[in-house]
């Protein structure tokens, strides 16, 4: 080989690449968080889950965007270890697509879809149009870069040299090696089979060498999911386990397979002129039965992760947050439930301080300052994470509705970030009116327990039914908003009464008009907050 020889080969693994990582981000802009939907709702089932997630990675074309879009559910508490199990499966048939489509041998149109994408993408505005035109030029690049390894590969075939370390890879241990740490390295096994192909289309590798290797880039592929693993919770890093423990049975299979029976010399009949083909076939045999074989038994696998990493999550003595975790591709669909998990916890912690301070206000005794200031320091530091984390997320390119979805998502931890404030107001009153000998009258008192339910119902709303029904449950927040107003009025007319009739001290009634205050604008606040969820959507968990 010449030099111009391996400087077409890079070129064309560049291109390859990249064309590929073109249709994945296109694909996931154009999906936005629909590939979320499917992955929450349709996965109850074994054989939906299996469905859900093999339709879901023919359409990303990556198993490892999948897997790792898994793996952040699971963490998120969305997805149960026995629903991942399923969908993991499924991943691992829809990955076999991109080796197919490269089997087609359709090198001849790639400059033409190329160009109608670079079309799409350059000349129209329309947010979907440009999506789409990401997609159709990847897919044209993708094969470009194909053919053009192919070509430049071909004078390999009077290297001995490398022919002979070809031959080599018809040893399982090496082939499954070599594969799996070449996976590893660019983590993606579509892409490796990919390169597995051109070099078997130039003949420089047998389906008898091949296939070791295959089963090795099984195996490699799981790196992306345990790389995304790190740092999240036990359940999620189980997921990675099954993932691993999936496609390590399978080579088991497949290898005792082909040393015992004439498996190859079959799969060499049915394409014998394709060799990019015949890869393509055993890559997807590989993943089907060894899906029929396992699921009957997915949840073993989820109970053999859990005697491989045994245990329950501890709590982390440190301020951190419990649900945003770094992601690669799916980035958007797991940041956001992974942010509507942490306002949620974020949510109950302004609503425990507030609960707290009413407690306080109403018994007339000193709330325990120390644990609500602990709680407010926490919301604070949630407040500046959720922010910092939704300003990487929208640095990518995003579709819209996810943009909107984020802003809102930004706007709610703003609004429960002020909630906490006045939740540290009211917590503080007891012991300020305690410090400076201040008495609330009899009526007072009466007034702030009617304030401390109304609140405390209007609170409730958000994680009670506001999930079942968006509609009802903005409805509920707002009547209860506005009983918050009117009752505001009527218990500050009823305080200037009592001052002027000598019932209550002046100190004592600027300090009760405060609180007055405080909880009228947590009720602005709560509205705010349910406000946003219903136009967007948004689920917090709580």
């Amino acid at each position: 080989m010449h030099v111009s020889d391996y400087l077409m080969t890079a070129g064309g693994l560049a291109l390859f690449l990249y064309g590929m990582k073109m249709m994945s981000g296109g694909l996931e802009a154009a999906a936005g968080t629909r590939l979320k939907t499917l992955l929450e709702k349709l996965t109850s089932n074994r054989i939906l889950g299996v469905l859900v997630g093999a339709g879901i990675t023919m359409v990303i074309q990556s198993s490892s965007a999948t897997t790792v879009m898994v793996v952040g559910f699971v963490n998120s508490g969305l997805m149960g270890l026995s629903q991942a199990v399923w969908v993991i499966m499924g991943a691992n048939i829809g990955t076999t697509i991109t080796g197919q489509l490269i089997a087609l041998d359709v090198g001849a149109l790639a400059p033409v879809v190329a160009l109608a994408g670079v079309v799409m993408v350059t000349f129209f505005k329309q947010k979907k149009v440009v999506d789409t035109g990401t997609i159709i030029a990847g897919l044209g690049i993708l094969f470009i870069g194909m053919d053009l390894m192919s070509s430049s590969l071909q004078p390999l075939q009077n290297s001995p040299a490398f022919i002979s370390m070809m031959t080599k890879f018809s040893n399982p241990l090496l082939g499954i090696l070599a594969g799996a740490v070449f996976t590893a390295i660019i983590q993606s096994s579509s892409a490796s089979v990919g390169i597995l192909q051109a070099l078997a289309t130039s003949g420089l590798i047998g389906l008898g060498s091949s296939v070791y290797v295959l089963f090795g880039q099984n195996i490699g592929t799981c790196i992306t999911a345990v790389l995304a693993s790190i740092g999240t919770n036990k359940n999620a890093r189980r997921s990675t386990i099954i993932h691993i423990l999936f496609n390590c049975i399978g080579t088991a299979v497949f290898v005792i397979i082909c040393m015992t029976t004439p498996f190859v010399s079959f799969m060499q009949s049915l394409t014998p002129d394709n060799p990019a083909a015949q890869i393509a076939n055993v890559h997807t045999l590989f993943n089907i039965v060894t899906t029929l074989l396992l699921l009957p038994f997915g949840q073993l696998l989820a109970k053999a992760a859990c005697r491989i990493l045994p245990g329950e999550d501890q709590p982390d003595a440190d301020m951190a947050p419990l649900h945003l975790t770094e992601q690669g591709m799916g980035s958007t669909a797991i940041a956001i439930s992974q942010l509507e998990r942490e306002v949620g916890h974020m949510y109950e912690l302004a609503c425990q301080n507030l609960f707290d301070g009413m407690d306080s206000v109403v018994a007339g005794k000193a709330a325990d300052l120390k644990k609500i200031e602990e709680r407010e320091e926490y919301i604070d530091y949630l407040n500046t994470a959720i922010t910092s984390y939704i300003a990487g997320v929208t640095a990518e390119n995003i579709a819209a509705r996810d943009a909107a979805a984020l802003n809102a998502l930004f706007s709610v931890a703003g609004n429960v970030e002020r909630m906490g404030d006045h939740a540290m107001n009211i917590a503080q009153y007891t012991q300020s009116a305690k410090d400076r000998g201040v008495e609330f009258s009899d009526g007072a008192t009466q007034e702030m327990e009617i304030m401390r339910e109304v609140l405390r119902r209007g609170l409730e709303v958000l994680p009670r039914s506001f999930a079942a029904d968006r509609r009802q449950g903005l409805s509920a927040i707002s009547h209860a908003e506005e009983k918050i107003d009117e009752m505001n009025r009527r218990f500050r007319h009823n305080q200037i009464s009592r001052l002027g009739s000598h019932q209550c001290s002046a100190q004592a009634c600027v300090m009760y008009s405060e609180l007055l205050t405080d909880v009228e604008r947590v009720g602005d606040h709560l509205l705010n907050i349910a406000q946003a969820c219903y136009q967007h959507e948004l689920q917090l968990v709580f």
